[in-house]
């Protein structure tokens, strides 16, 4: 299924949200269009660009890796995909939305309702149970009734085989199955689009084949999935293979 591509420009045109079940294929709009993206920071010294005209277009219903070595630019480019940061120069529109025209708190909104994000330290609340996390982001955007959140979320523990953490606190668990918590709780919403940073760089082998795993089979269920990594062998699981080289796209050294 692996068909790894660098990122070219193609002709301006609006994106269309593709939805969960969005297909990619020749002729369709990308679900996630970024087109000549720079970021630059300033600092006290000199000003540091982390990513130099960036373009990238994803189809609705792609499993892409974003791949390189340790300060290349992934994490970068995430946050700017899910509008937690934003570009210096270029244009970048996701699920049909034009990022740079928003404000923060329509930002805010629109990533709870369009973004899953899942961390490379999970970053669950300690004192809230392993439920109530994957609760939280429900209770954030309230497209869900409340009397239904519960039920959710615990429908999306036994999705991601923990259904029986539900009640324990997230110092409780493995790291295994707080990344799959986290996991549950970034699906919370049912977001068109899961994005993930080092989501397996804390992980034994065997747990980080299985989150993989887990990843791919909500790919396949049609959900759009990005996940950075600086880990090549991804590939096997991806359709698309983005190589960051010093905040460039290059071509895939597998290609």
């Amino acid at each position: 299924m692996h068909r790894s591509r660098s990122a070219e420009s193609t002709a301006s045109g609006q994106t269309v949200a593709g939805g969960l079940g969005g297909e990619g294929h020749p002729h369709a709009e990308p679900m996630i269009d970024l087109r000549q993206i720079v970021k630059t920071y300033e600092s006290a010294s000199q000003p540091f660009t982390a990513l130099r005209g960036v373009s990238l277009q994803i189809q609705g219903g792609e499993f892409v890796a974003v791949v390189g070595k340790s300060g290349s630019g992934k994490t970068t480019l995430l946050n700017i995909l899910a509008g937690i940061d934003r570009p210096t120069s270029g244009s970048i529109s996701v699920a049909g939305t034009q990022l740079p025209f928003l404000s923060e708190s329509q930002l805010a909104e629109w990533r709870g309702r369009t973004i899953g994000l899942v961390f490379q330290f999970f970053q669950l609340l300690p004192t809230l149970t392993i439920a109530e996390n994957v609760m939280l982001p429900m209770d954030f955007v309230e497209v869900i009734p409340a009397a239904e959140r519960r039920p959710k979320a615990l429908d999306l523990l036994e999705r991601v085989g923990i259904a029986d953490q539900a009640n324990k606190m997230p110092a409780a668990l493995s790291g295994g199955e707080q990344q799959r918590a986290a996991i549950a709780r970034a699906l919370a919403n049912d977001p068109p689009i899961l994005m993930a940073d080092e989501p397996t760089g804390n992980l034994d082998e065997a747990t980080r084949t299985a989150v993989l795993e887990l990843f791919a089979k909500l790919n396949a269920d049609g959900r759009t999935i990005i996940v950075v990594t600086h880990e090549h062998d991804i590939g096997r699981y991806s359709d698309q293979q983005v190589t960051l080289v010093d905040g460039r796209v290059a071509d895939d050294p597998q290609k």
